[in-house]
């Protein structure tokens, strides 16, 4: 570690796993695509400010051009602070007044497989915001005022999103699977005015009941006065007379036009809670002109989007990546987009390919653990479809094991599609790291580099730079357009909790990185689940990227258990792929298996193969949840997990396994 202090080498990631299988951009990819010229990262150094005011004047329709870009006092900024403009209408009324108003916005599959699909065109999707827009303001919304929206995956929940941008109105979409302590929480901070809800959502063929928790909800948030409820299942739910009104019967017959509020840049679009797992949900913040820039150039480079794509995030808008890469990003640059209501697994694993199959879809979008999911269940499904029409696959969400990456590139990618892996967060807005697909090299495991005109870098506990190869905490030394501007009446959080680590200047997300010889990024995931296991700090990835590489794994999750002699131990948890057997032989293999391939110092204390893994509605899985079996504490919230008996049963076996051991 050459000349490190002590501290700074004992706060040091341990790396232990090289991974040098490289993809170089195909050439067929290159000539076609929309950005092929390295010189775009030297153009955003060279000029910042020119580099951002040239895209966002080419990108977006503004009423007033800004005429600055980065105005910084840190750790504050804004960006084209003297512009005004409307989100929505960027996302719609320019495409139609263009004349694409017959293009389709969003392909809605309905969970349902005997429903009718949706085809909903620019023209169609502004006349249905528009008239959304004018019922908010007939209940009394105006510019400034926060709104509530609490749904399932349908077209109505990007038309209230669009609505309120219209009018001037901030939204928070809180994720349909929240608990209604979770959502009357989210409510009650932002002191939202209306809550948008629906009946039912479908899930795995049954109905979520989203207004009956919204209710519970609204008793801890007194400053709803008013819910708007989508019919979609046709359940019996209660309607509060005066507070309560039907979808229905209050907006279809508003008129099919409404002006846009015009809006400063630094407007609040949006505040999106992150995770509450150990304390207070965090608001985060995001602007108008700055995100809906940087949604916009990211998801068009990034993600080489043409005019004629079909592109495909399989997220859930509840999410950032829903936000950004469903809703504001696509809008904005015109482009259709797949819109699936339901579980990826419903009603069986072929689902996703049967949509991409069926819709010509061109980019793909998923998240790792989805992806080790369709491992699981084998490549002879995703076989059996033409998948011939995709170009591109990206990931999102945490750090991908590279035999996942490999996995995906080859049976759903055909060996052709460039994978970008991409890094950032709800606090980031956008994507930050990940491979331009017809510049940069991708490398299974690595999300490549910083996106042009981002500046990152690994640093010790000192904030030094680290060597090349050495683990150390990822930080961004200055800021970029989408980035949040704040936590929601808490900017005292906001400096603690994310500029306090190292200096005022420089934004600390919480995660462990290094980086190799060409300057490439190796997330190591959350700081948090780095374990020290006799004075050596491991990264939960790369246990659990050694154990997907045996050939009965398809997915794993690590965790720490406490111990008397080493101070932490790693104890794995595994779903095994079809055709593999559980029994207690298998599980000894795969302990000795990461001991072969990284060290006695990283064999876990157990091995415990699972029959699931406590998982969101989203496929994420909770590994908080996984320390708190780990570490034999009380369980936290469940209400979030797609099927909460799974932890009782780990739980158990955990138990079980821990008390032989000691």
């Amino acid at each position: 570690m050459g000349d490190m202090s002590r501290e700074a080498a004992e706060a040091a990631i341990d790396v232990l796993l090289q991974e040098r299988r490289e993809f170089p951009p195909p050439a067929e990819f290159v000539s076609q695509a929309v950005v092929s010229d390295p010189g775009v990262y030297d153009q955003a150094e060279a000029d910042l400010d020119g580099f951002w005011l040239e895209k966002t004047r080419s990108l977006l329709d503004w009423f007033q051009e800004p005429t600055t870009g980065l105005e910084w006092d840190p750790p504050h900024c804004t960006w084209f602070a003297d512009g005004v403009l409307n989100v929505s209408h960027n996302c719609l009324d320019r495409h139609v007044a263009a004349g694409r108003g017959g293009k389709v916005a969003y392909q809605f599959v309905p969970e349902p497989v005997d429903e009718e699909e949706r085809a909903i065109t620019y023209a169609e999707l502004l006349a249905d915001v528009c008239r959304m827009a004018n019922a908010l303001r007939g209940l009394g919304v105006g510019k400034g005022d926060v709104v509530g929206i609490y749904m399932g995956m349908v077209p109505e929940l990007p038309v209230a999103m669009l609505a309120c941008a219209r009018i001037g109105a901030p939204h928070v979409v809180v994720f349909g699977g929240f608990s209604a302590e979770s959502l009357g929480e989210r409510l009650e901070s932002t002191g939202a005015r209306v809550l948008i809800t629906q009946d039912e959502a479908w899930r795995k063929g049954a109905g979520v009941p989203l207004k009956t928790t919204a209710d519970e909800a609204a008793k801890l948030a007194p400053s709803v006065e008013s819910m708007v409820v989508l019919r979609r299942t046709g359940a019996d739910v209660p309607m509060q007379e005066g507070r309560d009104h039907w979808w229905h019967d209050l907006v279809p017959g508003q008129a099919d036009t409404c002006e846009p509020e015009r809006v400063e840049a630094e407007h609040m679009l949006y505040a999106l809670h992150t995770s509450g797992t150990t304390a207070k949900p965090k608001a985060a913040v995001h602007t108008s002109g700055g995100y809906l820039t940087y949604v916009a150039l990211t998801h068009r480079w990034i993600f080489d989007i043409h005019d004629d794509d079909v592109w495909w995030c399989a997220a859930d808008i509840g999410w950032v990546t829903g936000h950004s890469y469903i809703v504001y990003g696509p809008l904005t640059n015109g482009a259709t987009g797949i819109l699936y209501e339901g579980d990826p697994m419903f009603p069986g694993p072929e689902r996703h390919w049967q949509i991409i199959e069926q819709h010509k879809v061109t980019q793909y979008y998923t998240a790792p653990t989805l992806i080790r999911a369709f491992i699981k269940s084998g490549p002879d499904i995703p076989e059996r479809h033409d998948l011939t029409s995709l170009r591109l696959l990206g990931t999102v969400g945490e750090p991908i094991n590279p035999e996942a990456w490999v996995w995906y590139w080859k049976y759903i990618g055909g060996e052709r599609c460039p994978v970008v892996d991409t890094w950032w967060q709800t606090e980031t807005g956008g994507i930050l790291i990940s491979p331009l697909p017809a510049i940069v090299t991708q490398k299974p495991g690595s999300a490549t580099r910083p996106f042009p005109g981002i500046a990152a870098s690994v640093v010790d506990d000192q904030g030094k730079a680290v060597e090349p190869g050495k683990g150390g905490y990822l930080v961004i030394t200055r800021p970029w357009p989408g980035m949040f501007r704040t936590l929601y009446r808490d900017d005292e959080r906001y400096v603690s909790n994310y500029f306090a680590r190292f200096d005022e200047r420089t934004y600390f997300p919480g995660d462990g990185s290094r980086q190799d010889e060409d300057g490439d990024f190796w997330l190591l995931g959350r700081v948090d689940d780095v374990m020290n296991v006799s004075g050596h700090r491991l990264s939960t990835i790369e246990l659990e990227s050694t154990l997907v590489e045996h050939p009965a794994v398809a997915e794993a999750a690590a965790t720490a258990a406490p111990d008397s002699f080493t101070g932490q131990t790693p104890l794995c948890f595994v779903l095994l792929r079809a055709g593999y057997e559980p029994s207690d032989e298998l599980a000894a293999e795969l302990r000795e298996w990461i001991g072969q391939k990284i060290g006695k110092i990283a064999r876990p204390k157990a091995v415990i193969i699972a029959d699931d893994l406590p998982k969101t509605r989203s496929g994420k899985i909770m590994r908080r949840l996984l320390k708190d079996i780990a570490e034999g504490h009380e369980l936290g919230d469940t209400t979030t997990l797609r099927d909460p008996a799974v932890v009782d049963d780990l739980k158990r076996r955990a138990d079980e396994v821990l008390a032989a051991s000691r």
